[in-house]
């Protein structure tokens, strides 16, 4: 899509337009994996936005030139996307414009040449505030050229100076360059025990030390922790004369919902993931490493809003959920598509990520949900229906008189499954709801009540 493009205006060119989302832990993964693929062919790779980046081409005429370089780069761009483009010009804003022309890629754009292909190239590819953009479209200015042609002097005093570089990038004037690029730093600390232990409770005192000095490094440079490693380092000789061949080093994994900046958040998930480790021989060291960042969340508590939850923190206590009560001890509902009742829903592994659950917004005058939630006995019990001037059935030596009875629905089939037949009805019995239903051999059972 055309940069600059709004939402609504996407809308109307593709209706089944799907929105999802961005997740910045996979964003930042595949810039850097592309940035890595990139640097194979030129020392200067620079992630301009997501989805664009400058590559520095020029001293590499013994590898075969401009024209060689670009159809590298395409190669590696359409790894990742079948229409990626790459082209080559003098200034960044010419490149970027050339890559939206018609034809086959890669292009290259003649020396001296970027201020005329600019010249037809639509104010969308020019980089400026979206604000100015708005203004000079509604004077009439569609087209780089159009506001290249104006005087230097008007746009700095109508638009000031940032006027003034939306014209010099329109003029191609661009002094953005790839720059050099340098090997991440390993954010990695080592630590050893000082003597060998069979426990966690040293070893935790060690990666607590360790990830206070990580989470300062990461948010000094604005960034937050995304996947984090955990290296058990085992006394492996205690064990090899007893004949018992083990592993030297055993390796938990931590990946937050989210990206975090906070010691207490990690400690408590890297609690949890160390003590799913088995360790079969004592623990001399340990190393916490940090594996992946990613932009913080940025999200804030608020003093005045009491139902705000920190989903850092409730990531850590499911962390320990599952570590205490092994599988199964997180589980979220997933509807299904079935006509039996007691088949609608199931309860599944929540997995390692935790979803942000929000406060319901209740707008004013918004009707309530018009089903109320159904509890389901885990197995259908017998009832005796008495039929009668006002009916009533019993269950569990109890009797319940039937003030209104709604019904039957009938449901049958589940291909594929075992079958069945049935024929439901809703029972209220003063502030109570029940769903009964009957067989084809008249037998009546309850299922469950609506809370």
């Amino acid at each position: 899509m055309l940069p600059g493009l709004t939402l609504p205006a996407a809308r109307a060119l593709a209706a089944a337009l799907e929105v999802r989302p961005a997740d910045p832990v996979r964003v930042a993964r595949a810039v850097n994996e592309v940035t890595a693929a990139c640097l194979r062919w030129s020392p200067q790779v620079t992630p301009a936005a997501p989805g664009t980046w400058w590559v520095g081409a020029a001293g590499l005429d013994g590898l075969g030139g401009e024209q060689r370089l670009a159809e590298r780069l395409l190669r590696v761009a359409r790894a990742w996307h079948p229409d990626a483009r790459v082209a080559v010009a003098g200034s960044c804003v010419a490149a970027r414009a050339a890559t939206w022309l018609d034809g086959p890629m890669p292009r290259s754009v003649p020396p001296g040449r970027d201020r005329a292909l600019l010249a037809r190239a639509p104010l969308a590819l020019v980089p400026m505030p979206a604000e100015l953009r708005d203004t000079l479209s509604a004077l009439g200015l569609e087209t780089a050229g159009a506001l290249a042609a104006l005087a230097a002097a008007d746009v700095e005093r109508r638009w000031g100076a940032e006027g003034l570089a939306a014209w010099r990038l329109a003029q191609g004037v661009d002094d953005r360059r790839a720059a050099l690029a340098r090997p991440p730093e390993r954010l990695e600390v080592t630590a050893e025990l000082p003597s060998p232990s069979e426990t966690l409770e040293p070893v935790l005192f060690l990666v607590r030390a360790a990830l206070d000095r990580l989470v300062r490094e990461v948010a000094r440079a604005g960034r937050a922790i995304a996947v984090l490693e955990l290296d058990l380092h085992l006394d492996a000789a205690a064990r090899a004369g007893e004949g018992v061949a083990v592993a030297p080093v055993r390796t938990a994994r931590v990946a937050p919902a989210r990206a975090v900046a906070r010691v207490e958040p990690l400690l408590e998930q890297g609690r949890a993931a160390l003590e799913a480790v088995t360790l079969d021989a004592p623990v001399t060291g340990v190393a916490v490493r940090v594996v992946e960042v990613a932009e913080p969340a940025g999200e804030q508590g608020d003093l005045l809003r009491t139902g705000w939850r920190d989903p850092a923190a409730a990531a850590a206590a499911f962390a320990r959920l599952r570590a205490a009560l092994g599988p199964m001890s997180v589980v979220r509902p997933v509807a299904r598509d079935a006509h039996a009742v007691e088949r609608t829903g199931a309860w599944e592994e929540a997995g390692e990520t935790v979803a942000h659950v929000a406060e319901p917004v209740v707008r004013p005058g918004a009707p309530a949900p018009a089903v109320p939630p159904l509890r389901l006995l885990e197995r259908a019990e017998a009832v005796t229906l008495e039929r009668g001037e006002r009916p009533a059935f019993a269950w569990r030596g109890a009797r319940w008189p039937v003030d209104r009875l709604t019904g039957p629905e009938r449901r049958s089939g589940e291909w594929g499954q075992s079958p069945f037949a049935r024929y439901y009805g809703r029972a209220t019995s003063g502030a109570t709801e029940f769903l009964l239903y009957r067989t084809p051999e008249g037998e009546w059972y309850l299922q469950g009540w609506y809370d």
